[in-house]
């Protein structure tokens, strides 16, 4: 081996490992704001409103589904390795809750160790086209209609 195939065939092994590297190293997504801990300090339970917690954190990301009996901040971390699909590896909930008065009664924290999975419904119906190809659906209405119901007014 002569020593620029030496250099060349370093050069491919090096080339290989920093390939190998990059693609192994994990893509980082965040969505969504939640205020710190530091932020949540200057709320007051029992003082602010609706209104004041919107002009000191923004918009929430959703709010409560009767008459807005809660604000919902969610941030969530998502991490994408190699070809696999985003897998969500951080997720916190923050929830201030507003009493009758649209006054702040509870401020509450949520990760992603704290939810559960809840399955809305498990009902599966059968689907009868499945097993029939597109031709065989399509030769198989060959008669099935009447000329009638294609001229009537």
């Amino acid at each position: 081996m002569t020593n620029g195939s030496k250099v060349g065939f370093r050069s491919l092994i090096i080339g290989c490992g920093l390939a190998f590297a990059v693609a192994c190293t994990p893509i980082v997504r965040n969505y969504g704001y939640i205020p710190t801990d530091a932020e949540l300090s200057a709320v007051a339970v029992g003082v602010d409103t609706r209104d004041t917690i919107t002009e000191t954190f923004g918009t929430p990301t959703t709010t409560g589904t009767v008459g807005e009996s809660a604000f919902y901040y969610v941030q969530s971390r998502f991490e994408t390795l190699g070809p696999g699909a985003p897998v969500e590896v951080d997720r916190q909930v923050l929830a201030i809750s507003f009493n009758s008065a649209g006054t702040v009664s509870n401020i509450e924290r949520f990760t992603l160790q704290d939810g559960n999975v809840v399955a809305l419904s498990r009902r599966v119906t059968e689907d009868s086209v499945a097993s029939n190809t597109f031709l065989r659906q399509l030769l198989g209405s060959v008669g099935r209609f009447n000329a009638e119901d294609l001229i009537s007014e």
